[in-house]
């Protein structure tokens, strides 16, 4: 009779861990093999370049997709859409109202880009430098990214743009990190 000691967890040898139920021993190395690119994916996820990769690119998606919505409401006025379009055709018309919604959307997309790559990468850093996840790196992020985007117009818009950026973030992280009701 082996004795065995209460709440204490077994322990095994590394790759000899028990196999989920389904898998056999033939299966062990394409487990190991996708335990190992999940390792990786996780480490390159947690990584700032790759965070603010991902935010730039969020951004300018996200960005196109509201200069699309917009645009829908650009063309209201037919006064204005026929001086504008005087002597062209249905084909040269709808051309040139694809090409103004393009340069909108790639326009509106940069710059949503810009700012949530901006801010990812400044708050990746603080967290990083911080070594803690709490309220203070968005709201620190915040203020650097709103003043940095607001520093061509001067220092005075450079603080605002930072106060305001910095509340900006503060609510939407006390938003995101809010508890959910207890449903008893």
């Amino acid at each position: 009779m082996s004795f065995s000691p209460p709440l204490v967890a077994p322990l095994f040898p590394a790759g000899r861990e028990p196999l989920p139920p389904g898998f056999t021993e033939e299966d062990r190395a394409q487990l190991m093999q996708a335990k190992k690119y999940q390792g990786w994916m996780a480490t390159a996820m947690e990584s700032c370049p790759v965070k603010t990769a991902v935010a730039g690119v969020g951004g300018l998606g996200i960005g196109a997709f509201f200069s699309l919505m917009s645009s829908s409401f650009a063309y209201e006025d037919p006064l204005l859409r026929q001086s504008t379009q005087a002597g062209m055709n249905n084909t040269q018309k709808a051309r040139e109202i694809f090409k103004e919604m393009g340069r909108g959307m790639w326009k509106t997309g940069k710059g949503f880009g810009k700012v949530g790559a901006l801010f990812a990468g400044i708050e990746c850093v603080i967290e990083g430098y911080r070594a803690k996840n709490d309220m203070v790196n968005p709201i620190a992020a915040g203020f650097v990214a709103g003043g940095v985007l607001a520093r061509n117009s001067g220092p005075k818009a450079a603080l605002g743009g930072g106060l305001a950026f910095a509340a900006f973030s503060a609510a939407i992280d006390l938003f995101i990190r809010r508890e959910p009701p207890d449903d008893d």
